[in-house]
């Protein structure tokens, strides 16, 4: 009988870091703790923690999970250092390049925990679930995901950015309504710009627990990488706006320098 694989799962993409071991679809031991900037400090001795309270070395594990983005941009570099360093720091002979690594989309790992959330209550599953996490800077990222039999998700909108007030048009514009469930942690901030946009609502975030969920069905479909291969994803390549774009000013164009005569 093969054994079932050993995981850890790291997920730091928002301001809450969570950490899980699974064996197979097993939930072991979990840490949830502040993420952003302190997750940096925390997250290898939480991690080793949870590795102690199990009773396991890094080498029993069969691969690391994590929560490759889009998110915070440091959570998502920490994360992704994170499982390469450890990835890197086990080779044996079962694993001489290091260990598997599983790279996981944050929103469908959004998608996943509220799909479980909803699920545990008995409410109807929905048949779309709109994963939507503040990206700060007026804008959310957002992804969407078909729900089919026993609650499996497919994604049907791939992740990307949207202005919270182009939110409502555009899911009218794709057919989410009654039957969509929007789940994430966008509500409270934009209230008002998220008011009319239809479906139910639940408050939701990416967690190690869902990453694990995730996992055994994407590993046997050969998803895992070499650790120098897991990259993270950031769907937005800025991480700050300038004085202008912040006051709705065009920017200033840079200076051509004088032809050479």
């Amino acid at each position: 009988m093969t054994p079932e694989p050993r995981l850890l799962a790291i997920d730091s993409s928002t301001d809450t870091l969570s950490l899980a071991l699974a064996e197979g679809t097993r939930a072991v031991q979990h840490h949830t703790g502040p993420g952003g900037a302190q997750a940096s400090h925390s997250l290898l001795p939480q991690a080793q923690a949870l590795l102690d309270a199990a009773g396991w070395g890094l080498s029993d594990l069969d691969a690391i999970v994590f929560g490759r983005g889009p998110g915070s941009f440091t959570g998502l570099r920490t994360a992704c250092a994170v499982a390469q360093g450890l990835a890197y720091g086990t080779r044996s002979a079962r694993h001489p390049e290091g260990l598997p690594v599983l790279p996981v989309d944050t929103l469908l790992a959004l998608a996943e925990q509220a799909r479980a959330d909803h699920a545990a209550e008995g409410s109807v599953l929905p048949r779309h679930i709109v994963a939507l996490l503040d990206a700060r800077m007026d804008e959310l990222y957002l992804a969407v995901y078909a729900c089919g039999p026993q609650g499996v998700l497919s994604e049907t909108v791939s992740p990307r950015l949207i202005a919270p007030a182009d939110l409502a048009p555009w899911l009218l514009s794709q057919g989410l309504g009654e039957h969509t469930l929007l789940a994430g942690n966008a509500f409270a901030p934009y209230a008002d710009a998220l008011a009319a946009a239809p479906g139910q609502r639940r408050n939701a975030l990416p967690t190690a627990q869902a990453l694990l969920r995730l996992a055994p069905a994407m590993l046997a479909n050969g998803m895992a990488v070499a650790a120098r291969e897991a990259l993270p994803l950031y769907v937005r390549d800025k991480v700050a706006r300038t004085t202008a774009e912040r006051e709705g000013r065009p920017a200033k164009p840079q200076q051509q320098p004088e032809p050479t005569p």
